[in-house]
């Protein structure tokens, strides 16, 4: 069984206890989340799409962690003009385990 849910503006392919890595969401360590915009539910064969969310369909999370990713270095440069900018990025991740899917 997985479920296609979308999680802070991000659509994800999720099966029960997997772990995935989502933009920061506002929630405790340990904590539970739960997920209504589903959009698509496959249970052995039998799919259900939503127009565009399904509705009374859920997908629970835990919170593991809050971390951030590795950094990406955003160089821009014009040349023959001594422009040069260097800028450093690192994004704010929430690690979560999917715990159930309802749909």
């Amino acid at each position: 069984m997985y479920a296609i849910v979308e999680i802070a503006g991000q659509q994800f392919k999720v099966q029960k206890d997997q772990k995935i890595f989502v933009h920061r969401l506002d929630a405790e360590a340990g904590s539970k989340v739960t997920f209504d915009k589903v959009l698509l539910v496959d249970n052995s064969g039998k799919i259900n799409v939503g127009a565009p969310a399904i509705a009374g369909a859920k997908v629970t999370a835990e919170v593991i962690d809050h971390l951030k990713g590795d950094k990406v270095i955003v160089f821009k440069k014009k040349r023959r003009k001594g422009y040069r900018k260097k800028n450093g990025h690192r994004q704010s991740f929430t690690a979560i385990t999917i715990k159930d899917i309802k749909g």
